[in-house]
């Protein structure tokens, strides 16, 4: 009687419904209105111009709470005295712990005064006290803050993801002496090249024609978001519709129609010139004071460079403070909500998102903002690590002292004959071939979806590895783990039949054949054979030489192409293959490359035409993937306990 019983009260609580997402939702907010009085403020910056800024305090008012600050080009809202969000700050534990927690429009945004400017670069000449950019505002507003917000402890912090991370960024230039903790999340923080807009000299089409089409400028007066209706492609196939839409050239006649500066800008601008080189922040990550927590996804589409190399820049810049690197294996933002347990079709054996949440983020604000717990240290005597890095592959959280390890090894994966690839140089010289047709791209996707959706590189490879104008190189089954980390550097011999070309090169791990499939399989996913996507980068061949004096290939003459690629943390496993995929399209999520040396946004229809690649190997020449590996006891001490 008592096991029917007991097996009824369990088979009842596992009949209980998921909680409801509206309701889930006014709870939050009920206990944020019933813990936090919201204040309104219109802070003055030096030159007379006002922010708004909304403050959420504790409504204890016995103890004294640090700041945590946010600034934003994307609204502030819920605007209103008496309109709450469901969390503040970065969730629910922050809400709980107790902050003062202040969101602020940027510059020329919403309800803040003065002209906003796209992704704005520093200033490193003032013309007077009353000249300012956004290392000024942000200065201000904490000088500010920290000045007229009453029961604060005297001490701030900043975070924001994307946009918002770029903003916190600014903190760690000319630092108010106040601002002890920045967190810059997928931060943009190079544009011109490896974040949003180009990467290596590629335009990442579809992201930047969703985004800017969906990002209007703000008329002349402070005023409240307006509903937009979205932009309808009029087909779920966007490979079919940036087809259509034809040459870049066009996407202002047929759409935008000129009505947004910033799209025109980054038409403008296709080379990596004073426009984009001034707004790079990692020229300006030097002797930074606040302790910093750049954080990233393994799988971010859009800002996947940002967190790397702002991380390496103040590392290099001589911080007064702990400089650490997070990355999970999350999408753009994907660590700020949800398990994270899994993306697309992987899985990674733990919820990441909670982990990060709960492990990560919270004890790092706590440490130092209110001298609580241990921070990002295992334990109160050791380091703080310069990498907290969750290792794919085998699925683990690990923690490293210096990033790239200092025990790793520089070696090389090199292209050779039969579609092999191999540890050793090959004896044998030769070329493998194919015909790029830019009427004909090579999907992002093997089927019709989104021009980038934003887990893209989750997605099962074995489509275009099927492709006449796709190379395929791997390895033999391995016979033991091998973990690469750090950079990934292709060093390409090419030519070309044309005068411009771009290579894209994709390191993948292959699964075996008795790769299990997933229980439950409700996509009937099948994951024998199975190619993920490790890392994969374009190259536009024109920018080989220099990023902002492109040059021309001759026609079939040998040239070398050799660039970084994003850090990985990666395990092969036994029985997995490492396989190299080139190609010379990823459509659409970078645009078409006429093959012929011109300005691509001023490209017609007619200048586009086929082009055959050739990719040398073997030999003291011959074409090889850099890598950094790792013996099998890497320098850093796993979390046992996910």
């Amino acid at each position: 009687m008592r096991l029917a019983c007991l097996l009824l009260s369990v088979s009842c609580v596992y009949a209980q419904a998921p909680p409801n997402p509206q309701e889930l939702a006014a709870k939050q907010r009920e206990y944020t209105r019933a813990h936090y009085t919201k204040y309104d403020f219109h802070i003055p910056m030096r030159d007379g111009v006002k922010l708004f800024t909304s403050v959420y305090a504790p409504k204890d008012s016995v103890h004294k709470y640090p700041l945590l600050l946010e600034r934003t080009p994307y609204s502030i809202g819920p605007y209103g005295i008496n309109n709450y969000p469901d969390n503040l700050g970065p969730g629910e534990l922050f809400t709980k712990e107790g902050f003062i927690f202040v969101e602020q429009d940027v510059r020329g945004r919403y309800l803040s005064e003065g002209m906003f400017v796209d992704m704005p670069a520093p200033k490193t000449h003032f013309s007077g006290p009353k000249d300012t950019d956004e290392t000024t505002d942000t200065y201000d507003t904490i000088d500010w803050l920290v000045k007229n917000v009453a029961n604060n402890n005297g001490r701030v912090g900043m975070w924001g993801v994307s946009y918002n991370g770029f903003y916190a960024a600014y903190g760690l230039m000319k630092s108010h002496p106040a601002l002890k903790a920045v967190s810059p999340q997928a931060p943009m923080g190079d544009v011109g090249n490896g974040d949003d807009s180009y990467h290596n000299g590629a335009f990442f089409l579809a992201a930047n024609f969703g985004f800017y089409t969906g990002f209007p400028p703000r008329g002349p007066e402070p005023s409240r978001p307006i509903r937009r209706i979205p932009f309808d492609y009029g087909t779920p196939d966007e490979y079919d519709f940036y087809l259509r839409m034809g040459p870049l050239s066009e996407s202002n006649e047929k759409y935008l129609q000129h009505k947004n500066p910033y799209w025109d800008d980054n038409l403008k601008h296709w080379t990596y010139d004073e426009f984009w080189q001034t707004r790079a922040h990692a020229q300006f990550m030097k002797n930074t004071t606040p302790a910093v927590m750049f954080v990233g996804g393994w799988f971010d589409a859009e800002d996947i460079s940002g967190p790397q190399k702002l991380f390496r820049a103040v590392k290099a810049g001589g911080p007064k403070a702990p400089d650490t690197l997070v990355i999970g294996p999350w999408r753009h933002g994907g660590w700020r909500r949800g398990a994270d347990d899994t993306l697309g079709n992987l899985h990674f054996d733990s919820k990441t998102g909670d982990f990060f949440r709960e492990q990560i983020e919270l004890p790092f604000f706590l440490q130092n903002l209110k001298e609580k717990g241990d921070g990002l240290q295992a334990n109160k005597d050791s380091k703080i690590p310069e990498a907290y890095l969750f290792e794919t592959g085998t699925n683990q959280w690990l923690r490293f002292d210096t990033w790239p390890p200092k025990e790793a090894t520089e070696k090389s994966l090199y292209l050779d004959a039969n579609g092999k690839l191999v540890w050793q140089t090959p004896k044998v010289t030769g070329t493998d071939e194919y015909v790029s047709d830019p009427a004909k791209p090579v999907p992002v996707l093997g089927e019709p979806g989104p021009g980038m959706p934003g887990d893209y590189m989750t997605y099962d490879q074995r489509f275009a590895a099927s492709r006449p104008d796709v190379l395929v190189y791997e390895t033999d089954p391995l016979e033991q783990d091998v973990t690469l980390v750090g950079p990934v550097t292709p060093s390409l011999q090419v030519s070309t039949s044309g005068t411009d070309s771009d290579f894209i090169v994709k390191l993948i791990d292959v699964y075996p054949n008795d790769y299990p499939d997933p229980t439950p399989n409700p996509k009937g996913v099948h994951m024998p054979g199975y190619q993920q996507m490790v890392r994969g980068e374009p190259f536009r061949g024109k920018f080989r030489n220099s990023m902002s004096k492109p040059e021309p290939f001759v026609p079939n003459e040998q040239a070398k192409i050799e660039y970084v690629m994003p850090d990985i943390c990666h395990t092969f496993r036994p029985g997995h293959r490492i396989m190299v995929q080139i190609q010379s399209s990823w459509f659409p999520l970078i645009d078409r490359n006429p093959q012929q040396f011109l300005s691509i946004p001023e490209a017609k229809a007619s200048d586009f035409r086929k082009a055959t690649e050739r990719i040398f190997r073997g030999g003291e020449n011959g074409s090889k993937i850099k890598v950094l590996t790792l013996s099998e006891s890497p320098a850093a001490s796993s979390i046992a306990d996910h």
